[in-house]
């Protein structure tokens, strides 16, 4: 299966460069994303529409904004795998933060480290079961791991709320084609194992 750059670096660039409303610390910042990721790429790339709850600047969280916002940078410049540390440091300071955690996911992903970013990406569904992104990442990353049933739920969960991203059934696709592969193998039905009809 692949989703991400075949140069290693994010495809998804943001259009937009992340704002922060300085005269009112309590505003999120506003990341907007570019193309979805191509077929042929190893990435998740940042989400195509308005970000969760991102880290919010106050006196008592400037840091854990700075290492937020410079994790950001090294991914968006291909360094995922230091993006990740700062991000580690943003999500232990900032726990609860959708934003981060889909940041460090991310990363993780991209460092090639798909147990934890499949286990940052679940956190987000646990608390936002319709969020699609978390969805997609969730199941790329389970296909990563070597679960492709678990992963064809979740990526037919995303690909269901937004029919409308390409790469979310590309991906969908790629997962039951291994489920089928597999159980040809074993002679199983296939779709049995995948949980869902053939597309």
């Amino acid at each position: 299966m692949s989703e991400g750059p075949a140069d290693g670096r994010d495809s998804r660039r943001a259009q937009e460069p992340a704002r922060f409303a300085r005269d009112a610390p309590d505003t999120e910042v506003n990341i907007r994303a570019g193309d979805p990721a191509a077929p042929g790429q190893d990435s998740v790339g940042p989400r195509g529409d308005d970000p969760p709850s991102t880290p919010r600047r106050g006196a008592s969280s400037a840091d854990t904004y700075d290492l937020y916002r410079r994790g950001l940078d090294l991914l968006r410049r291909g360094s995922a795998a230091a993006a990740a540390q700062l991000l580690e440091r943003a999500a232990a300071a900032e726990p609860q933060s959708r934003s981060v955690l889909e940041a460090l996911a991310r990363a993780q992903f991209d460092a090639r480290r798909y147990a934890a970013a499949a286990g940052n990406f679940r956190r987000i569904v646990e608390a936002s079961p319709s969020d699609d992104y978390a969805q997609f990442g969730l199941g790329l990353a389970l296909a990563r791991t070597g679960d492709p049933r678990a992963a064809a739920e979740h990526l037919a969960l995303a690909a269901a709320m937004r029919p409308d991203l390409t790469h979310y059934a590309d991906a969908l696709r790629g997962v039951r084609a291994t489920l089928r592969a597999r159980a040809g193998d074993q002679g199983e039905d296939p779709d049995e194992q995948s949980g869902h009809g053939s597309d």
